[in-house]
């Protein structure tokens, strides 16, 4: 079930696949320790956390740093529900496939609002804690910037007209609708072609993204902040104060709605607080980490990496 691949990115660790029910995940792991998971958001993959991993793996972490199928992986999922529901089922699904226990779930961007579907929507049995960076809350999943996604999706070729152009002049991205509303300081040509390639140049990825951007709605992260109240588990909510495309002020929505959760603003800073301040970020994981005991532990199970062949 799983297997070594060649990784792309050796500050992730080796990369590996897990065969879930509906299509198969690629992943990363990487140190030894108490296990962070991490979810990124639409149309970019496991590279945004490359800054940040190798600093938790120093610390004693043990990091999974997944590429979910959410328009910059390589696995075509035809059979897979990548309604966002469903995506937070696959979440999940990895964390009992891996046998993962006491997990610390960290969250960006569309990633965030996935993470708040799963603990809304899921037993939360495997996960301790959480961390959430700036992502897609209540109403804005997507943001007003960002709207025209799923509009695509819905227009035939429309979504590959889309993609093509940015992923062969990485530039494109620069623009107020591409990837520098989300990151404050520069994002290099070669990742910002690498996460807009899968979608741009295989018609099986593409489909897989525009099923996905079709089903964002604002129903669903609505529908899990008004559970928000059942949700015993520590949150950190390590956001940056200067983003204008998720405001802190939703930071402190969402805190106000959850029994046990803390702010943490982080500056300078855009959404991709990974891409922008990793040391901040790794930081924040660490003592998150050490200073936070779960609802749920299970310390005999937390450090055991899953299979692997």
């Amino acid at each position: 079930m799983y297997v070594d691949m060649n990784a792309d990115d050796d500050e992730l660790g080796p990369e590996r696949e897990v065969a879930l029910r509906d299509g198969t995940i690629r992943y990363h792991d990487a140190g030894s320790g108490p296990v962070v998971v991490f979810v990124h958001g639409a149309l970019v993959d496991a590279t945004l956390w490359a800054r940040v991993v190798p600093v938790l793996v120093d610390a004693g972490l043990r990091c999974i740093t997944p590429t979910w199928p959410l328009g910059a992986h390589r696995v075509p999922v035809p059979h897979m529900d990548l309604s966002p529901p469903g995506v937070a089922a696959v979440i999940d699904e990895f964390l009992g496939t891996l046998d993962l226990h006491d997990v610390t779930v960290v969250g960006n961007d569309t990633g965030g609002g996935l993470v708040q579907i799963l603990l809304a929507t899921t037993p939360r049995e495997r996960v301790g804690r959480v961390v959430l960076t700036p992502s897609d809350s209540f109403e804005a999943f997507f943001p007003p910037r960002f709207a025209f996604l799923p509009l695509l999706a819905h227009i035939p070729g429309a979504l590959a007209s889309f993609a093509k152009p940015a992923a062969r002049f990485p530039a494109i991205n620069r623009l107020p609708v591409g990837f520098s509303a989300l990151a404050k300081h520069p994002l290099g040509d070669d990742r910002l072609r690498r996460w807009m390639t899968p979608t741009a140049t295989d018609r099986r990825i593409r489909a897989d993204a525009g099923r996905f951007l079709r089903g964002v709605d604002r129903r669903h992260t609505l529908a899990a902040a008004d559970r928000f109240g059942e949700v015993d588990l520590p949150v950190l909510l390590a956001w940056a104060v200067e983003d204008r495309v998720f405001p802190i002020s939703l930071a402190h929505r969402i805190a106000a709605r959850l029994p046990n959760a803390r702010i943490a603003p982080v500056e300078d800073s855009f959404c991709f607080v990974p891409q922008d301040r990793p040391d901040r970020l790794a930081e924040l994981i660490r003592e998150f980490v050490r200073d936070e005991p779960a609802a749920r532990r299970d310390p005999s199970r937390a450090t055991q990496p899953g299979p692997a062949s």
